[in-house]
């Protein structure tokens, strides 16, 4: 019995595994040889209801809380790493919009993420650096009812494909930091912003890449939040997206751990199954022990965010320890399979996905960063 998850919960959640067994999975592997992110499923995802379900209905979702959208998103992660980032994306981005965008604004927008018509991208990191978020370069000047954007993002997640990005930038001066950045809703077809892709090692399907802003102009209308606390105010959204990657992950992480008791009990040596040889085992139920333990984790920083509670270090918990374990547990499943893991296939793909999330969205250093300034306060953890 999951503490978390009650009988809809689960039953929501058996619904998203039938749809991405039977539909997401099939094409895992060409889609990471294509790098075509399918517009066909993320549709399909829309009219299942699958897309942002805690949103407001309001905005176009079902009002059913984060914990539903986690129950969605591990099911659609277990199939494809890529296909769930339409999932990570809408929640993240479609929550800033909701609470932070002008309804007149934003509305049509998430109208249409939900039904998974559009793909919305979040552009934070720049070239100079990407830990250090608060310290921006894109200038964002504001001229009459406009602002005109100079400058560029990098590291982009889904930069050549997303209709719109959540884009922050400088509106104040580079001394202010954090406190004199703002944050626009971008139509990605206005003139003067275009984008290239990163050859990757994972997550291929949604893809990575960068943003070149050339005088740019967007509608004073379409800023979050208010001028120059974009980045204190809308960051707060962090929080969800930490723990929706966590359970992502470990939904990759869950998968493998399956099918490798599965063959280690079928594959025999010197007479015996492999799972009789200690050596595969208990390193498989150290790993087990640790998914089951990280993703309860994941759904009690969901469950927190449901009550209203704070949740910022356990989401920063989820964060670092989820990728990282995640990598391990599918390495070792890869080498448990031997040549036949580390062909080309499913546990060698699942491996190149997870690793990327050690390095975007927030390095293991900075959440650790972030839990210790939570735990001891900030004036004892300086920068």
């Amino acid at each position: 019995m999951n503490p978390y998850l009650d009988e809809d919960l689960q039953a929501l959640g058996e619904q998203a595994r039938r749809f991405a067994t039977a539909r997401v999975a099939p094409g895992f592997l060409e889609r990471d040889k294509t790098r075509v992110l399918d517009r066909v499923l993320m549709r399909e995802m829309g009219e299942m209801g699958f897309i942002a379900p805690e949103l407001p209905e309001q905005f176009g979702g079902l009002g059913l809380g984060c914990l539903a959208a986690g129950a969605i998103h591990e099911e659609i992660a277990r199939a494809d790493l890529s296909i769930s980032y339409i999932n990570l994306l809408a929640s993240l981005n479609g929550q800033i919009l909701a609470e932070h965008g002008r309804p007149e604004v934003v509305a049509p927008w998430l109208a249409k993420l939900t039904r998974g018509q559009v793909l919305l991208a979040i552009a934070l990191t720049e070239p100079r650096g990407g830990s250090d978020a608060a310290n921006l370069r894109l200038r964002m000047e504001r001229v009459g009812d406009e602002y005109i954007l100079n400058g560029e993002k990098t590291s982009i997640s889904a930069a050549d494909q997303a209709d719109a990005i959540v884009v922050f930038g400088r509106t104040g001066s580079i001394e202010s930091v954090a406190h004199g950045v703002t944050a626009l809703l971008v139509p990605s077809d206005l003139p003067g912003l275009t984008s290239t892709r990163f050859d990757c090692h994972g997550q291929r399907a949604i893809g990575r890449g960068s943003l070149f802003f050339d005088n740019v102009r967007v509608p004073i209308d379409h800023r979050l939040g208010e001028e120059n606390k974009g980045f204190v105010q809308v960051m707060q959204g962090f929080d969800f997206s930490r723990a929706l990657i966590g359970l992502q992950v470990l939904a990759v992480a869950r998968v493998a751990l399956e099918e490798t008791w599965e063959y280690a009990a079928q594959r025999e040596a010197f007479g015996k199954p492999l799972s009789a040889f200690q050596g595969v085992s208990h390193p498989l139920a150290d790993l087990q022990t640790q998914v089951e333990a990280a993703r309860l984790l994941c759904l009690q920083t969901l469950w927190l965010k449901d009550k209203g509670q704070p949740h910022t270090a356990e989401a920063a918990m989820c964060k670092w320890w989820g990728p990282k374990l995640a990598y391990d547990v599918v390495h070792q499943c890869l080498l448990v399979h031997g040549h036949g893991g580390y062909d080309r296939g499913p546990m060698e793909q699942r491996l190149r996905d997870v690793l990327g999330f050690q390095i975007g969205d927030g390095t293991a250093q900075i959440m650790k960063t972030i839990i210790a300034r939570t735990k001891a306060g900030r004036a004892a953890v300086p920068a």
